[in-house]
């Protein structure tokens, strides 16, 4: 399919400079850009490639201004990012959808199935399970008995739904990752560790994406909660009992341990480490490697094990690569100050 300039402005509610019959059918990085395809450009770094971008199209913020000639037209918006989110979506939902039950795949007969519904070659749908409409089990993965899953949603390969857990309205699980799986907990007796039995369940709310190979445990009693809009990236640990504010966000190898409540709209950077049994606030943002200790109030900007305010970071990091000579600076002191003491004393 062929879209115009003027088709793509009009959608997106942007402003073009350059040709309104300018048309593409695809999607390229700037640096990549081919002509009949549509880029973007909105962090500074990559200025540089839309003077020789061979795109057809490019959605820029309306504060660009070029400083040398474009070949492209160019769409401007307030946010060329979020433009290009809104055409990727609608792009993805005009492609063709597989719909059916494959007669590989196994479905308990007391399973309710919605209209619209995909389940792949050797996927498993036990029993009393619900499934909404629109919604793609793909090939290989495994819903576990009394497993309730709302309308369109997607479920990729390997993934797995332990039983009774509930998966909300438009969530996509990731290849790998595992919902509902046993919490880590174990009594320690004099003959070793004995397991505490795990009867409680795993929801995730609506809007919720699930990372390949990330976990999310069920709770011990009662439920482990990942709210609305939240988004994880792969290989994340979400211990037992856990509760995830709605749209906060999660980058990789993130892990956080049991009985630990994350408020709204929070960021954490990749291998952010959180102990269990505190509370995190709404809005606070994680540095990279940020090892968590303690409860955190809303509204915090911190990085660090402990985490610390980012510039006091920045600067005690500064301050530690000159560690070994400052502590040979204070080893002479300290001998001249001792040599000092033994003049004084001898006068």
């Amino acid at each position: 399919m062929e879209f115009t300039a003027k088709q793509i402005a009009t959608f997106i509610q942007g402003e073009i400079v350059g040709d309104e019959n300018a048309t593409v059918h695809t999607f390229a990085k700037i640096e990549e850009g081919i002509p009949g395809a549509i880029s973007f450009l909105s962090n500074p770094k990559y200025t540089s490639f839309i003077y020789d971008t061979q795109a057809s199209i490019v959605l820029v913020n309306k504060d660009f201004v070029p400083e040398h000639p474009v070949k492209a037209t160019l769409i401007k918006v307030d946010n060329a990012y979020e433009s290009l989110a809104k055409l990727l979506t609608l792009y993805e939902q005009s492609l063709p959808k597989q719909t059916g039950v494959s007669p590989q795949a196994f479905v308990s007969p007391t399973a309710r199935i919605g209209k619209n519904v995909y389940i792949g070659p050797f996927a498993f749908i036990g029993e009393q399970v619900e499934i909404g409409d629109n919604t793609a089990i793909h090939p290989l993965a495994s819903i576990g008995n009394g497993v309730k899953i709302g309308d369109h949603c997607t479920i990729y390969s390997h993934a797995t739904v332990y039983h009774d857990c509930r998966i909300g309205n438009h969530c996509t699980l990731h290849s790998g990752c595992v919902i509902g799986a046993d919490g880590f907990g174990f009594a320690p007796t004099p003959e070793g560790y004995e397991k505490i039995p795990q009867i409680g369940i795993t929801i995730l709310e609506d809007n919720v994406e699930i990372g390949a190979n990330t976990c999310v445990d069920r709770a011990t009693m009662g439920a482990t909660i990942v709210h609305a809009g939240v988004k994880l990236d792969n290989l994340i640990q979400i211990a037992h009992n856990d509760e995830i504010g709605s749209h906060t966000v999660m980058a990789a190898q993130v892990g956080i341990a049991g009985s630990t409540k994350i408020g709204e709209w929070c960021m954490f950077g990749g291998q952010v480490g959180i102990a269990g049994h505190i509370h995190i606030g709404d809005k606070v943002n994680l540095g990279a490697q940020s090892g968590v200790p303690g409860s955190i109030k809303d509204n915090s900007v911190l990085i660090g094990t402990p985490p610390m305010e980012t510039k006091k970071y920045f600067r005690s990091q500064a301050v530690f690569r000159e560690l070994p000579e400052i502590n040979m600076e204070v080893y002479k002191l300290r001998k001249e100050l001792n040599e000092l003491k033994k003049l004084i004393k001898k006068e």
